[in-house]
């Protein structure tokens, strides 16, 4: 049985993402589910340790043009991050660079309550370098094959007859 490069690359892409998708289901996460009134505020707590990058995600499932106001906080109660969120699905990132808790705080800047879904937590970016480095050589030698294939492929015209 021949093994060849494309499917050598192939497995190798396979391979890295699923290792990426592992170790990104493995991290530290909070999950939160709320309805938040009108004017209200709610908070998620979670540990972080090291320096690496967090994320945060806002769903609205009812989403009808409403707005809420996302900060996070470091373990000083700092600001790190703040954005206005004025869509069904936001997801943003942030860097941390100290051991402590962190916070993120939501508050409804709309005029109507917000069914809400939040998670919080850390993308361990640091662990994703070597699945990273494997996705980029699988996809280097797939391309690299099929730039080869299609280099020497060779279409045939037929022959024109001119009366």
């Amino acid at each position: 049985m021949k093994i060849s490069a494309f499917k050598v690359g192939l497995v190798l892409v396979v391979i890295g993402m699923i290792w990426v998708s592992v170790i990104f289901n493995e991290t530290e996460k909070n999950h939160e589910e709320t309805i938040l009134k009108k004017s209200n505020s709610v908070e998620s707590k979670l540990e972080f340790s090291g320096v690496d990058i967090g994320y945060y995600k806002v769903y609205m499932p009812e989403f009808t043009n409403e707005n809420v106001f996302v900060q996070i906080l470091d373990k000083n109660l700092n600001v790190i991050q703040e954005q206005k969120v004025n869509t069904k699905f936001s997801v943003a990132y942030f860097d941390f660079d100290e051991d402590g808790v962190y916070t993120i705080k939501i508050s409804n800047i709309s005029e109507n309550s917000i069914n809400l879904q939040i998670e919080f937590g850390n993308t361990h970016s640091q662990k994703m370098v070597a699945p990273g480095i494997m996705i980029l050589i699988g996809s280097l030698i797939m391309m690299l094959i099929s730039y080869l294939k299609i280099k020497n492929y060779n279409i045939e015209q037929p022959d024109e007859n001119i009366s």
